[in-house]
């Protein structure tokens, strides 16, 4: 996607969010880091997780089987442990994709476990778009999906938006957005699109943004917090009386500048939650990471590692059914939350 027009950089300054400049941050981009591909969620069972995607969505089943032993193995888990996964893809699309897996011979608990939105640690949602969120709303209800809110209406960055914050098993949160207007033409939407973003809630915006920014090489979007000066209902269960001082702070990043492949990081400010961190963990039950197709892997590797990153998992010539044999490494960023890359042309 081209750099955001004047008329849209001054609408989001003055929704009072901060613009990176466009020379800013961009090493990912240069190793080649692409939009990513899945979400990995961990799931106790296929047919509850994927309902609402198959019904309400028409995504399809791209793939499915064991999983790899060197890919258990990648993650740590000992010779006990073993799996099955479904990867299920939008319509005509092969990124933004999700692949539920079901981890068995081991121990699970929640990544976030009855937790509220301004609890930390653990992804907290997959950020898809829709044509049409009051339907989508109605039909995740009769699907038994729950919500954090009703929809609701809300201006942003110069655009009128729809969204809901659906809620499925195991706090597999789905924040769905509908763009009134401008039309959106950015990519397919349908009723449930390919995944562009995901959530995380985390202690500090500054500290995880410039975890991806600073060591990660990721470009910002946006990064600022406002909140309107009267109340307003939250599609994140805030109450409506606490609106106008209980501000979200939030930074919008990516690899690549797109419409997809994005990661964003909120603080709510003035609530403390409980801390999840620790359970962000392969096989718990969740959102585990997102996938980032990585050109010149073994360069983009060393870079982060320079910039202080640690890895927390690596493998090699894993078999990852749908992405191929692949060289694979996963990082925490500082709320515990992973993200993955793979090699990807080398």
């Amino acid at each position: 996607m081209a750099a955001l027009p004047a008329r849209s950089r001054s609408l989001f300054a003055a929704a009072g969010f901060i613009l990176a400049a466009p020379a800013a941050a961009q090493e990912a981009a240069s190793h080649g880091v692409e939009a990513w591909t899945e979400a990995v969620v961990s799931v106790a069972d296929f047919e509850p997780a994927t309902r609402l995607f198959r019904h309400a969505g028409g995504w399809r089943l791209v793939v499915s089987g064991e999983i790899a032993r060197e890919e258990l193995s990648y993650w740590a888990l000992d010779g006990d442990a073993s799996g099955t996964f479904e990867r299920w893809c939008p319509p005509q699309v092969q990124t933004g994709c999700i692949r539920f897996i079901r981890f068995e011979g081991v121990e699970q608990e929640p990544i976030r476990p009855a937790a509220r939105a301004w609890d930390t640690g653990g992804i907290y949602s997959i950020m898809v778009r829709s044509d049409n969120v009051p339907a989508l709303y109605r039909q995740a209800l009769d699907l038994g999906w729950w919500a954090e809110s009703p929809p609701i209406r809300f201006q942003f960055g110069g655009s009128d938006l729809r969204n809901v914050v659906l809620q499925g098993p195991h706090g597999i949160n789905l924040a769905v957005y509908e763009r009134i207007s401008p039309e959106f033409t950015g990519f397919q939407v349908g009723r449930i699109s390919q995944g562009f973003n995901a959530m995380r809630m985390v202690r500090s915006r500054h500290t995880a943004r410039d975890f991806y920014r600073d060591q990660l090489g990721f470009g910002v979007l946006f990064d600022g917090n406002n909140e309107p000066a009267e109340p307003a209902f939250s599609n994140f269960g805030i109450p409506y009386n606490y609106t106008p001082q209980i501000k979200r702070a939030a930074a919008a990043l990516y690899p690549q500048a797109g419409e997809t492949g994005r990661v964003e990081v909120m603080q709510i400010e003035g609530f403390t939650g409980h801390d999840h961190s620790a359970r962000a963990n392969p096989p718990n039950l969740g959102i585990l990471s997102l996938r980032y197709p990585v050109e010149s892997f073994a360069a983009y590797r060393t870079m982060i590692e320079q910039n202080g990153v640690t890895i927390a998992f690596a493998g090699e010539s894993v078999t990852i059914a749908g992405l191929g044999e692949v060289d694979i490494f996963a990082v925490r960023d500082p709320d515990g939350n992973l993200t993955e890359f793979y090699s990807d042309g080398e």
